[in-house]
């Protein structure tokens, strides 16, 4: 869980900092800036994307074909997997 940080905190320990410090402050404030904007940008285009589209024709084909389907306790004895397979 996050622990929640007053803005005024940030400006107070800012404050505190010598004035050399003042570029590398801010060069972090906006790394972080542009790395929640891109990994909002990130989710925006996962948002967007159609997972049919992702698909090919053929790749389509093989989702709906019940050939070569086997369910997971097959595949579970198959394979001697340890976990229960839906």
């Amino acid at each position: 869980m996050a622990l929640a940080v007053r803005k005024q905190l940030l400006y107070e320990l800012i404050d505190r900092l010598d004035e050399t410090d003042h570029q590398t402050v801010y060069d972090f404030l906006m790394y972080l800036l542009d790395r929640s904007r891109k990994e909002r940008m990130v989710w925006e285009r996962i948002d967007e994307t159609d997972e049919e589209e992702a698909l090919t024709e053929e790749e389509r084909q093989q989702l709906q074909s019940d050939e070569g389907y086997i369910t997971g306790g097959e595949a579970k004895r198959e394979f001697g997997l340890q976990v229960d397979l839906p």
